[in-house]
């Protein structure tokens, strides 16, 4: 016998999504956690509770514990019983970032990482023969940059500091 989940219905989709997306990422408080992809689904389970699917960025990320405490008490509050539920595969990917998270990243000092225009969802590869790309400073815009560490202020970033403007700044690895 399959049981087929059921959706929640739009209005509480509608409710519930407009709620979630108040949620920002607990290391970079200006982007919020769809926007940065990391929220992947909002359905209803077998047993009829909503469930919220998270994927984390990085492997280990110690931000998915505050993650989900955030997605379990903003649903809580909209008084819904649900539960978070993590999801691996297909792993994340910094192509599921919008254009609206590298912008705010850029704003906020981080330089964001380089897209390669994967559908959400998609696996991506790539390549160590591909090109290494620009890091284009966040303070003045000059690609004359250097990493100085490959671990920056958490592991998914990596410290860069500009050539011309001397400032050191934190470079989103693109995962």
């Amino acid at each position: 016998m399959t049981i087929l989940q059921e959706a929640p219905k739009e209005a509480e989709l509608g409710r519930l999504w407009q709620a979630l997306d108040t949620l920002t990422d607990p290391e970079i408080p200006v982007v919020t956690l769809r926007e940065m992809g990391i929220l992947r689904d909002l359905r209803r389970g077998a047993d009829g509770e909503v469930e919220v699917v998270i994927t984390p960025t990085y492997s280990g990320c110690p931000a998915m514990e505050q993650i989900a405490d955030d997605v379990a008490a903003t649903l809580a509050s909209e008084g819904v019983a649900g539960r978070v539920v993590t999801q691996l595969a297909p792993a994340w990917t910094t192509d599921w970032m919008t254009d609206a998270a590298r912008e705010k990243l850029r704003a906020y000092g981080i330089a964001p990482p380089h897209c390669g225009h994967s559908a959400p969802g998609e696996a991506v590869i790539r390549f160590s023969t591909q090109k290494h790309m620009a890091v284009a400073c966040p303070q003045c815009g000059s690609t004359n940059t250097t990493e100085t560490s490959h671990f920056g202020s958490t592991a998914c970033k990596a410290l860069y500091r500009c050539l011309d403007c001397m400032e050191p700044f934190d470079h989103f690895k693109a995962i």
